[in-house]
């Protein structure tokens, strides 16, 4: 899942600002009101999780192949 996610990061972040797939970044969700229990997990937060855990910037997205070979699990089955 971890790949998959930062897979599409590297895509949206690939782009220009100006193009429909960056819009979702600068949606603002803070007028939405949130039910009873713990907050969800928002898409930047878990992308965030998910840099830290494997030591890479935001930055790095944009050399695609130096990105997918970063990004890259070993599959173990």
């Amino acid at each position: 899942m971890r790949e998959t996610r930062l897979r599409w990061f590297g895509h949206v972040k690939s782009r220009s600002a100006d193009e429909p797939v960056r819009s979702c970044e600068m949606i603002d969700l803070r007028h939405c009101r949130r039910g009873r229990g713990r907050l969800k997990t928002s898409w930047n937060e878990i992308i965030r999780s998910d840099l830290v855990f494997l030591g890479l910037t935001k930055d790095v997205a944009q050399d695609r192949s130096l990105w997918l070979s970063r990004i890259k699990m070993v599959d173990h089955r």
